[in-house]
């Protein structure tokens, strides 16, 4: 089977690459803080102390990091993995990064003989723990034909959008849809509150109608319990946001309900939450007055 490098074991990525390794992938594994790789590394991976060292003579290389800045030092900086991989390899970034910059990689790699494809996923903690991410791939047919066996061990919804750049391009049209729906589940809840309402029981019924949605249904729950652990960490959500609304301008387009969700949470990071999960925004709405 294709050996594979699995580069970023944080909150998405150890679920990710243990499917893998339980899929039989022969499978050695690299992460910034080591012990978040250990449970991988008891069950069989392999741990190499640097990307680099982690690509050398991989026939795939999976990367899933935290931002841009990091996907371009792992795949371009000094000793990054473009300059090891063996042509006919294929290196798959999986991180929510720039469309700009994974068309920039896929030109790098093209030159050099290596399949490169931009995969971001939708899903969260519990679809990389229950192996249904939704996966948007951009880059060349070709590459996502052979690398679909293996992202369908992580993922059910696989879809290619086109050439490199698509896939992020994709993941930022699910970003601001995630972040306009729940300003207004926020708003929702605000509403509950100021006319009396249980918002457990408000949920139940609008849940289940036109108004539901995978935020609705699986955070607020979680806020209405106190549980912001970071299923999706608030700074990375920021993050995407700001790609989004980098990518508009140089569409010339306007994103006045994402420039708004952006600032909201940007309270939030304010308020020290940039570590804990999407969901506590919520938090802002229900703590009102």
């Amino acid at each position: 089977m294709q050996k594979i490098a699995f580069i970023g074991t944080g909150v998405m990525g150890a679920s990710m690459a243990g499917h893998l390794l339980a899929a039989g992938y022969p499978l050695c594994v690299y992460n910034r803080t080591r012990s978040k790789a250990d449970a991988l590394v008891e069950a069989g991976a392999v741990w190499k102390d640097s990307p680099f060292e982690a690509a050398k003579g991989a026939d795939v290389v999976i990367t899933i990091l935290g931002y841009p800045s990091d996907v371009e030092a792992v795949y371009l900086g000094e000793r990054g993995i473009v300059s090891v991989l063996e042509e006919g390899a294929v290196a798959i970034d999986m991180t929510t990064s720039s469309p700009l910059l994974a068309q920039q990689i896929a030109e790098v790699g093209s030159r050099r003989g290596i399949g490169i494809l931009d995969a971001p996923v939708s899903g969260g903690d519990l679809g990389a723990r229950e192996a249904r991410l939704s996966v948007m791939v951009g880059g060349e047919r070709s590459v996502f034909e052979k690398a679909k066996p293996i992202l369908e061990v992580m993922g059910r919804n696989i879809v290619y959008q086109g050439a490199a750049g698509a896939g992020q391009h994709t993941k930022m049209c699910n970003q601001i849809a995630i972040a306009g729906g729940m300003v207004a589940i926020g708003e929702s809840l605000a509403y509950a509150k100021k006319a009396g309402l249980d918002a457990g029981t408000v949920l139940e019924s609008i849940s289940a109608g036109a108004a539901g949605s995978w935020s609705m249904s699986n955070l607020v729950p979680r806020a209405l319990e106190g549980d912001f652990a970071p299923g999706f960490f608030v700074k990375h959500f920021v993050k995407d946001m700001k790609i989004a609304l980098e990518s508009a301008r140089e569409m010339e387009l306007e994103l006045p309900g994402l420039e708004l969700a952006k600032n909201l949470f940007e309270q939030l990071v304010a308020a020290g939450g940039e570590d804990e999960g999407t969901q506590a925004l919520f938090r802002l709405f229900l703590e009102r007055e």
